[in-house]
């Protein structure tokens, strides 16, 4: 470009393009530019190590976080390098010339360091901050800065309904025009737990409108899309997804590239390594999603024990005075459910265990786990008393008559089938090749099951990237035990996977033995 300067001169200031490179690079979520040091553009100021550029190409632009190499073989003196979601995201074949230039920084840091400093924001604050993060104009030190001052100054409540207003406001919102739509969501940190499979086909079959979606395992050893995925499709286009939400009044996918509460998305990339879950942002984080999904009634479970995320009953009834404020400022029916904690829920503990746990419920088969069953019927019912047809106290045996008529089992095989479906036998499900089994040391009672270490097991083991892997329950508590009788068998795809499983299984099964009377001093009444 030719420009003119005051004094006369003429300047030619466009800057020679570089051509693009794809570097194999997983980033997690992170858009990743990679330049060389003996690059022209290193030299300008504003192109140092983890600054944000701007990349532009054939119309499209993205902003990415600046890494400086010295290796040739990663990229040379005229080539900008992408990471793998940095490249998909700009969307040009490789070699085609790119334009890079300084980012201007985030309007909202003059909020964060407020926030920093422990200051209160305000609701536009939080709208100008998260607008910022979807965007991905934060780098990671500065996302990292605004988790850890949230989670340092415990926001308050307002501060959690601002939090949550601007995360269901940036990105899609959805309306299904029409109510209610009903949703389900587990707070997470129980093995096993899959009662969404169980409940959506329950509340579809009953009528009510349930358009699920879910996201894929970070730390656990199965998400529900990653079990779902075992009997059909979940990466589905959004306009397929509402097609058949409309037809079948359901559905259970990936919500992943649906665009809602983007910002969500990625400040988990960050809190999850951190090991960060603060009250005010689990309750921003869920309810943004069901909002900006256009739910109008949400039943949320939330697990108490001593190895969940919420470890007491005071504990619980505080977080869901929080959820149901906040709840009540974005206008969304909440019912919370606070449930037994203390174990996994199910038999399995891996994505292809807990398909089989689900359908094995769904077709009333005599192995199906009870506790399951159970629990799946108990949540189903509350949903469908959010049915204004439907009597407060009726909606257990409503569903309870759904599902043991076969009218869920026959709405999920509806959905799979429409979302496409997979070859799945619950009678012989496509188990990892490796197996051991870990026994009692000693007789006694089952009293305590770590759902911590049996979840680190089950992914030490290779779930939930290797499907069939996993952890398959033979005890819960309260059963009585003899020396050498299997607590559960250890599923690996490899070799290694399942050498770290068993040392792990070795230090601290997971499993505690005691007596019968120390077990009733660990009741809780749910």
């Amino acid at each position: 470009m030719i420009t003119d300067r005051p004094n006369g001169e003429t300047v030619d200031d466009t800057l020679t393009p570089l051509a693009l490179k794809r570097v194999g690079i997983d980033t997690y979520r992170e858009n990743v530019a990679y330049l060389h040091r003996d690059c022209d553009l290193y030299r300008a100021e504003g192109f140092q190590a983890l600054a944000k550029v701007e990349v532009r190409a054939n119309g499209q632009c993205i902003l990415a976080s600046l890494n400086v190499v010295d290796d040739p073989a990663i990229v040379d003196c005229v080539q900008l390098g992408l990471s793998e979601d940095a490249f998909h995201a700009l969307g040009v074949e490789e070699g085609h010339p790119v334009s890079v230039s300084q980012a201007e920084p985030p309007a909202s840091i003059p909020a964060l360091h407020r926030k920093i400093a422990g200051e209160r924001l305000s609701r536009e604050d939080f709208h100008a901050i998260v607008r910022d993060i979807a965007e991905l104009r934060y780098s990671k030190i500065e996302l990292t800065a605004f988790v850890v001052a949230c989670d340092r100054g415990e926001l308050d409540r307002e501060e959690v309904f601002y939090l949550s207003d601007a995360m269901s406001r940036v990105g899609r919102r959805l309306d299904w025009h029409e109510q209610p739509v009903v949703d389900k969501h587990c707070i997470g940190g129980i093995p096993g737990n899959r009662t969404s499979l169980l409940v959506v086909p329950i509340v579809a079959a009953h009528g009510l409108l349930c358009p699920k979606t879910s996201s894929r395992a970070i730390t656990s050893p199965a998400g529900t899309a990653d079990t779902m995925e075992m009997l059909a499709n979940v990466d589905l286009p959004f306009d397929t997804l509402g097609e058949i939400v409309r037809t079948h009044r359901g559905c259970l996918a990936w919500g992943g590239t649906s665009q809602l509460s983007p910002a969500d998305d990625v400040l988990i990339a960050v809190e999850r390594p951190l090991s960060i879950d603060s009250p005010g942002q689990m309750v921003a984080s869920i309810l943004s999603k069901k909002v900006a999904a256009g739910s109008t009634h949400l039943l949320l479970d939330i697990p108490v024990g001593p190895h969940a995320k919420v470890h007491s009953m005071p504990e619980a009834r505080q977080l869901r005075k929080l959820f149901e404020y906040v709840a009540k400022c974005l206008g969304l029916t909440l019912d919370v459910v606070i449930t037994d904690g203390r174990q996994p829920i199910g038999r399995g503990i891996g994505p292809v265990l807990e398909a089989r746990d689900a359908m094995r419920v769904l077709a009333n088969h005599p192995e199906a786990p009870m506790d399951l069953r159970q629990k799946s019927l108990r949540l189903a019912g509350r949903m469908l008393e959010f049915d204004p047809d439907v009597r407060g106290g009726d909606g257990f045996a409503i569903a309870r008559d759904i599902l043991d008529s076969g009218r869920a089992l026959e709405k999920m095989r509806a959905i799979i089938a429409a979302q496409g479906e997979k070859p799945f036998d619950p009678e012989a499900p496509p188990l990892a090749p490796q197996h051991f089994e870990v026994v009692a040391p000693r007789a006694g009672v089952v009293i305590a099951l770590d759902n911590l270490k049996l979840a680190r097991i089950a992914r030490l083991a290779g779930a939930p990237k290797a499907v069939g892997a996993g952890v398959d329950m033979q005890v819960r508590i309260g059963d009585s035990v003899e020396a050498g009788q299997p607590l559960y068998r250890v599923h690996a795809a490899y070799r290694n996977e399942m050498t770290f499983a068993h040392q792990a299984s070795e230090r601290d099964s997971g499993v505690t033995l005691g007596s019968r009377e120390s077990i009733q001093c660990l009741n809780v009444e749910f």
